[in-house]
């Protein structure tokens, strides 16, 4: 018998899940911040930071939840490590190239390969996961997809960077989703693999006399928070993904890019074309009609059956 309890308890993590993931998308999208404030120190030194910090950040947090076997346990395992390997490698590409971006004014092209970011999700999830997508669903993805041509018509020139995010983050994405490893066992691991590679390139680079970590005071304090500021949104993003059907990750994904586009917009002053707005009310329309479609299968799915509705009533 299918009591209100036991209902519950089947619904509570794909709505933790979007929880989980409305609290990533919400946070990268006002990241662009913080790394403007960065932005004496090169990309690539602040990725290498970032990884430092965020390794020193994740030993805590494993220390905290006696997390350390769970480690060991995933190590030990071959495939599991590929996985997070890759998985490192992916999310290392993914950091280089936006904060490239955010620090060289193309903004606007960061938030393009987000908003990419959903179709790919979508059609990964369909193709490698065999999740089902509907009519509807699809009409919504072709929607978003001439929007996103439009958009990329009118920025061809930082169109590789756009591509470059999209490919690297939905990549990463499907790594986390089906690797057998929870949120943060999976992130220490990433991270702890491109640890040497981030020490190296700091100690290769470190001027003699200088700070090791910024140039600045201030900003050596805002870098060695990076570490908390890197890791939490991953965290979130890599629970919500172990507990969401990736299409529908891929579609709280809109988030994220339409805080990102509104701050390039309105705070750094990039410039707002007509391409833009065409694909900005594209988008948006397909995200309306995405969400109608997953309520709408949501709701379906919870209709019991004609012969479970005769065991319902007998209950």
């Amino acid at each position: 018998m299918n009591t209100p309890s036991s209902q519950t308890r089947i619904d509570h993590p794909e709505r933790l899940g979007f929880l989980l993931g409305i609290g990533a998308y919400s946070y990268w999208g006002f990241l662009p911040i913080y790394f403007k404030l960065v932005k004496s120190v090169e990309p690539i030194a602040i990725v290498a930071q970032r990884v430092v910090w965020s390794v020193l950040v994740l030993a805590v947090l494993v220390s905290a939840v006696r997390g350390w076997p769970a480690v060991r346990t995933a190590l030990a395992n071959p495939r599991v490590r590929g996985l997070l390997a890759l998985s490192a490698l992916l999310i290392a590409v993914n950091w280089l190239f936006y904060v490239y971006a955010v620090n060289n004014g193309h903004i606007l092209a960061g938030s393009l390969g987000y908003y990419l970011n959903p179709l790919a999700n979508i059609l990964l999830g369909r193709f490698f996961l065999k999740e089902k997508v509907s009519r509807l669903q699809w009409v919504a993805v072709a929607i978003a997809a001439a929007g996103i041509a439009v958009l990329a018509a009118g920025a061809l020139g930082q169109l590789w960077i756009s591509l470059t995010l999209c490919a690297s983050f939905a990549s990463y994405g499907l790594v986390r989703k089906i690797v057998a490893a929870d949120a943060l066992t999976g992130l220490a691991i990433e991270t702890g693999f491109l640890l040497p590679a981030a020490l190296t390139f700091l100690l290769l680079t470190h001027v003699p006399g200088a700070p090791l970590l910024a140039p600045t005071s201030h900003v050596s304090l805002l870098i060695g928070l990076s570490g908390i500021i890197s890791t939490i949104p991953l965290l979130l993003f890599a629970g919500a993904a172990r507990r969401l059907p990736y299409s529908t990750l891929g579609m709280l994904q809109f988030l994220a890019p339409t805080l990102q586009f509104l701050l390039a917009v309105f705070l750094y002053g990039e410039p707002f074309t007509r391409a833009h707005a065409i694909a900005f009310a594209a988008i948006w329309t397909a995200l309306v009609l995405y969400v109608i479609a997953l309520v709408t299968a949501a709701r379906r799915d919870r209709l019991p059956k004609e012969g479970e509705a005769v065991m319902l009533g007998e209950c």
